[in-house]
């Protein structure tokens, strides 16, 4: 059954809205993959993870900056390994989720992504299946700034041809919702599938 909000255009957040959490399988295995203090791994892994979604950083530069911190010599095919364990455990979609996002496009509801993720990341939702879902699909990297930030709200209403009360915005990290709601967007705080759907339908035509 299609949900139809016309006169809308739904934009969603990918991590942890569209995809799962990373396994506790996945995370050891990319620690492991590290080697070295996992204490110091986890709290590096984060810590350089704006600078590498807004596009400021390499790849290959955010995996030596973890390496300098953990005082470990990574060769090139660790590098590659590591990059591959992580792109890897971002890549598990939450089936409830993705059904609402299919009922909507069997509503005719338009949609966009928008995501906080490396430009590695672009081709994935461009070009793999979730691509068919959205009308466009922003990447923070590719777009050298990041949510919450104003401006890359602006530059979606501007790509999407619309204005704030247009949109609406889905994020599981409230920081994020609430810097849409700054500029006059809805947003909407994810916590579960069943909570979303019901949002959306309170929404629908």
């Amino acid at each position: 059954m299609g949900i139809s909000i016309p006169g809308k255009v739904i934009v969603f957040d990918y991590g942890e809205v569209i995809s799962v959490t990373p396994s506790e399988a996945d995370r050891a295995a990319l620690a492991g993959v590290a080697g070295g203090d996992a204490e110091v791994f986890w709290p590096a892994y984060w810590r350089h993870r704006d600078a590498l979604d807004q596009g400021t950083m390499s790849i290959r530069e955010y995996w030596r900056g973890i390496e300098h911190e953990m005082g470990e010599q990574w060769g090139d095919a660790t590098i590659h390994r590591l990059w591959l364990a992580d792109f890897r455990s971002w890549l598990s979609i939450d089936h409830d989720t993705l059904q609402v996002l299919l009922d909507l496009q069997a509503g005719g509801t338009r949609m966009a992504l928008l995501s906080n993720a490396g430009r590695d990341f672009g081709s994935y939702f461009r070009h793999g299946t979730l691509g068919d879902l959205f009308e466009q699909v922003f990447v923070s990297g590719e777009l050298g700034t990041i949510k919450p930030s104003a401006d890359i709200f602006e530059i979606v209403l501007t790509e999407l041809g619309i204005t704030a009360e247009n949109m609406v915005f889905i994020d599981n990290k409230e920081v994020n919702v609430r810097g849409a709601e700054a500029l006059g967007i809805a947003g909407h705080v994810y916590t579960d599938a069943a909570d979303l759907r019901a949002y959306l339908e309170s929404l629908a035509a």
